[in-house]
């Protein structure tokens, strides 16, 4: 655990991201972007590359992999994308360990949950309701409802939606993009480093800390 320090009184809402988060569903995104980019005759990307565009949206992250990619092409693109994460590839995608143990706990406790997150609503929406953690959720926001990460207007819509000062949210997510839109509106933010991008890259937004385990995670809270 890197650097955690005392920065707010006890947080009302917790907003997390999904993919990389909660979910273990790194893996399959980067395959599915893998498989997806040989059936459009498109340079394969590396594991590296897709892992950094993991959290924004389709629309904005599919350009960055491939520049210069037509309207038409990158419609037919997301279209194969989700033909194979959602039927044809068979990578498991399992909630990390203690997650939804954790997340009833806080629940339990008072807290109100929230999810922000780069999937569509729809997407978010069907894996709430496979794990069944639906019901802990008090809000959420995906891709198609707001601007992309690291853009902050899913976060300012949740807090506006549930009459919360950014004070009193604290925002949980594994990559830069999380961190960047929580800082762009001064919420505190804590970066997990079993998702996609480093410990030293989510320092670089000055998280209140680095969690390794979701059990470090619940000790942080413990302290506000």
């Amino acid at each position: 655990k890197v650097g955690c320090v005392r920065m707010t009184p006890r947080y009302q809402l917790l907003i997390f991201d999904w993919d990389g988060t909660l979910m273990d569903s790194v893996a399959r995104i980067v395959s599915c972007m893998q498989h997806s980019a040989r059936d459009c005759l498109l340079p394969v990307p590396s594991d590296e590359a897709v892992r950094d565009i993991i959290g924004l949206s389709l629309q904005v992250a599919i350009p960055r992999l491939f520049p210069g990619l037509a309207d038409v092409a990158l419609e037919q693109f997301i279209a194969r994308y989700r033909e194979h994460y959602l039927y044809l590839d068979p990578t498991p995608t399992p909630l990390f360990p203690g997650v939804a143990e954790q997340l009833s706990r806080w629940h339990a406790d008072g807290y109100r949950l929230a999810v922000a997150t780069g999937k569509a609503r729809a997407g978010l929406e069907r894996v709430l309701d496979e794990t069944g953690l639906g019901s802990l959720f008090v809000a959420r926001r995906g891709a198609d409802e707001a601007r992309s990460k690291p853009d902050p207007l899913m976060l300012q819509q949740l807090l506006d939606e549930l009459d919360v000062p950014s004070h009193q949210a604290l925002m949980v997510g594994d990559s830069v993009h999380d961190m960047a839109m929580a800082q762009a509106i001064n919420m505190d933010r804590v970066g997990i480093s079993w998702g996609v991008h480093s410990t030293l890259q989510l320092q670089q937004h000055e998280p209140c800390c680095v969690v390794d385990t979701i059990d470090q995670l619940a000790s942080f809270l413990t302290q506000q």
